[in-house]
């Protein structure tokens, strides 16, 4: 299940998102973000 998250990200993030969301790389913010941290977390898992 999901929970919602309330985050705080500069202008310039949040317009390099919604470009990503234009080009079709991700459906919305909450999928760029979700996929940005499960990537990095999982970097971090096999670098430990």
């Amino acid at each position: 299940m999901k929970q919602k998250l309330s985050i705080t990200i500069d202008r310039k993030t949040i317009k390099l998102i919604e470009e990503s969301i234009k080009d079709g790389l991700f459906r919305n913010k909450s999928h760029v973000v979700e996929f940005s941290l499960n990537k990095i977390l999982k970097e971090r898992k096999q670098n430990a």
